[in-house]
């Protein structure tokens, strides 16, 4: 049902200056789609390196760092949705072969622009959702982290290994799943389907896969459903105060609280959801 009444736009391609692409479809590994209808507001983000199955390579990572930099002045965006266009994989991780072929330095500056999308992915202002269809390793793993929700399918495979320092997979794991299960994982670097990441609350849900390969992607979207009826300035600072909050203590965490609501008291949209509440009515929303 979901499928009749999403209204499909053309992917397309938010090229990274100065780059060229691998061999990825469409000449792009990194293409967006925003969705119309009643979906309006879910922007779609595709990851399509199918010869690397996704890998953390430099065209990747730059066409990726240029797409969320366009998308972060795009107010239209309500929800950002990561998938993958290879059947199997969400992303490997890191570009091994290509990185065989770098410089110590340039290893290092690589690793920082690394880190630079890991952290552009979490500040990204509007809420984000890593659609898990396949294997998220390492890096991978560490991309899904930096989305807000995670959402996997049963038997496909999470793995801890390559969560060293670089990307922030030592800092963002912890403050998921807590420090001494953080370092178990880390130490170990286990792999864990789907059920057991849900069971340890390192994604939000895990779903049966189904025959079109893309289930975590329908229960993906599904919940960006449920978010793009709430109104969206108080969805992006109720964001803000959750992940600035978390890092201090609770006074301040609570005074954090308090200015992100004071943004949002002179808003249009807190007098229409109070309107509509006492009108007993659906509120129509504007960002404004």
């Amino acid at each position: 049902m979901l499928r009749v009444l999403c209204l499909l736009r053309p992917w397309r391609p938010l090229r990274a200056r100065g780059c060229a692409s691998d061999g990825a479809a469409g000449g792009s590994e990194i293409q967006v789609r925003a969705l119309a209808g009643p979906d309006q507001g879910i922007t779609e983000i595709l990851m399509n390196r199918p010869s690397a199955r996704n890998a953390l390579g430099n065209v990747f990572v730059s066409e990726l760092l240029e797409t969320l930099a366009q998308l972060r002045e795009d107010r239209q965006v309500r929800v950002l949705l990561f998938r993958s266009g290879v059947k199997g994989v969400f992303c490997a991780g890191a570009d091994l072969k290509e990185r065989e072929q770098m410089s110590e330095a340039e290893v290092g500056v690589f690793v920082q622009r690394l880190r630079g999308l890991m952290n552009d992915i979490a500040a990204f202002p509007a809420p984000t959702i890593a659609a898990m269809d396949g294997f998220a390793l390492g890096g991978g793993l560490e991309l899904a982290l930096a989305c807000d929700l995670r959402v996997a399918v049963m038997g496909l495979i999470e793995t801890t290994r390559g969560l060293l320092p670089g990307a922030g997979g030592t800092q963002r794991l912890p403050r998921c799943l807590g420090v001494a299960l953080a370092k178990e994982l880390i130490f170990t670097g286990r792999r864990l389907s789907g059920t057991e990441a849900h069971v340890l609350g390192l994604v939000n849900h895990a779903v049966a896969q189904n025959e079109e390969g893309d289930a975590a992607y329908q229960r993906a979207r599904a919940l960006a459903q449920e978010i793009l009826p709430q109104a969206p300035i108080a969805v992006r600072l109720g964001k803000v105060a959750i992940d600035r909050g978390t890092e201090v203590d609770i006074a301040s965490g609570m005074a954090i609280e308090g200015m992100c609501y004071a943004q949002n008291i002179p808003t249009r949209d807190r007098l229409e959801g109070m309107a509509a509440f006492r009108e007993k009515r659906t509120p129509k929303f504007v960002g404004k």
